[in-house]
């Protein structure tokens, strides 16, 4: 499984790594929400987990893009995993295009679990 990994904040990378990590995971890591495209462009991950808060380009603007590149056929389908700093911006995630999101702190459990449901194709119920 190749995983996209988006934030800007060595916490959040080492969680996310932590939880998802083993000898058949990769990354790619963007510090910045703006080399995400290129970075989906060089090589498409199984699924995207992008922090809401990325420097100057936030995971809500990078999801957009995203799904604006996916609609315009530039773009295969790419599950989104959002991580959230507060339960208000669940909407914000929904309207954006993300397909699942967990707010901060992380549980690793359930970091995994819905990481692997999205991967799966499981896709239902957003949350």
């Amino acid at each position: 499984m190749h995983i996209l990994l988006a934030t800007d904040a060595q916490w959040v990378l080492n969680e996310v790594v932590a939880a998802l990590g083993s000898p058949e995971t990769s990354f790619t890591v963007c510090s910045n929400g703006r080399d995400v495209t290129a970075a989906v462009t060089a090589r498409t991950p199984d699924l995207a987990v992008l922090d809401c808060q990325i420097g100057s380009m936030g995971g809500f603007a990078v999801t957009m893009d995203l799904r604006l590149d996916e609609t315009g056929g530039r773009l295969p389908h790419i599950p989104v995993l959002m991580l959230l700093d507060r339960d208000a911006d669940a909407q914000l995630a929904k309207r954006s295009g993300a397909d699942k999101w967990l707010v901060k702190p992380l549980n690793a459990l359930t970091l995994r679990r819905t990481a692997h449901s999205l991967v799966a194709g499981e896709l239902e119920t957003a949350q």
